[in-house]
């Protein structure tokens, strides 16, 4: 099942984002790490345009330095965009972003004008904390919840760099339903969005055919189960989830799992790779133009049955 949530504050700051990016220079997106395709809003390419666009990987200090690399290496081949990986915590690392912004537009500073940047992610990247510490002050709420930036506001910083932060937006519809899943485990969408148990399923499966040994490590586990469910299950005899009568008390693995794995406490974990990437594309194009040609054959059908 397909994800939808758009609040109504996100459908405002993708008008609000509209209006503001012909006075923009640089488009600066902000992703997981993790999961660089799945936090990569869509909507994003369509508001910016021809804009060059710095893609920073935050969170890297949790992510698989192998498959970072590889991102890097992909989005870096693409004309107009820049990528680095970061945590948004390091200040030497986050204020290198300026440098980078100044590579991608040395005519601004050629000129003695400042480059004027909007900075965008989804929910939960750390946008909010990446701003702080640029601005060298509290400027942006930060937390753990998604969506707690509500309104855009201008913040000028060092090295003639001017950035308009903008609230973390969703678009309205997550139609490929294994990136809906990787980004709730990431906390990016509401645990309430998702039923838990199958986004914590669906993730152990993942973790079990990627990342067996980290799994193995963290949980003792002498065998590594066969399925998702099952390594759930362990995990509750592992720590204690069970109910009168030795039944393990899934929902309470199963936060176990996803609490520890949003910690880091597994391991250097990233979900997704550009080659699964371009795969699950194809299948959800696949998907959308099998829907679109059915729908436009129930409306032939419709019309035939009025024209009798």
């Amino acid at each position: 099942m397909a994800i939808q949530w758009f609040p109504g504050h996100m459908h405002r700051a993708r008008k609000q984002i509209a209006e503001a990016m012909p006075n923009i220079d640089l488009v600066i997106e902000v992703l997981d790490a993790r999961l660089p395709y799945s936090s990569e809003n869509p909507m994003i390419p369509e508001l910016r345009g021809d804009k060059p666009c710095l893609k920073l990987l935050n969170k890297a200090d949790l992510a698989d330095p192998v498959r970072t690399q590889e991102w890097l290496d992909y989005f870096n081949a693409q004309d107009g965009i820049k990528a680095m990986a970061l945590v948004g915590l390091e200040k030497k690392q986050v204020k290198s972003i300026t440098d980078f912004c100044h590579k991608m537009l040395p005519q601004r500073r050629e000129s003695k004008q400042s480059i004027r940047t909007m900075i965008m992610g989804i929910p939960n990247v750390g946008k909010s904390t990446l701003i702080n510490t640029l601005a060298g002050r509290v400027v942006a709420k930060a937390g753990n919840l998604p969506a707690l930036t509500r309104h855009p506001q201008q913040i000028k910083i060092q090295d003639g760099i001017v950035l308009s932060d903008t609230p973390g937006i969703l678009w309205p519809k997550i139609d490929n339903v294994a990136s809906g899943y990787r980004l709730a485990a990431s906390g990016a969408v509401r645990d309430t969005a998702l039923e838990y148990l199958d986004v914590a399923e669906t993730t152990a499966a993942m973790l079990l055919q990627d990342y067996g040994e980290m799994l193995a490590a963290r949980y003792k586990l002498k065998a590594l189960p066969d399925s998702g469910i099952g390594l759930i299950e362990e995990i509750g005899r592992k720590r204690g989830c069970l109910r009168p009568g030795g039944v393990v008390d899934l929902h309470k693995a199963a936060e176990i799992l996803i609490h520890e794995l949003r910690a880091g406490k597994i391991g250097l974990i990233t979900y997704e790779t550009p080659g699964m990437m371009e795969s699950e594309k194809s299948a959800v194009e696949a998907m959308l133009a099998a829907k679109a040609a059915e729908k436009e054959e129930q409306g032939n059908s419709k019309t035939k049955k009025k024209k009798r």
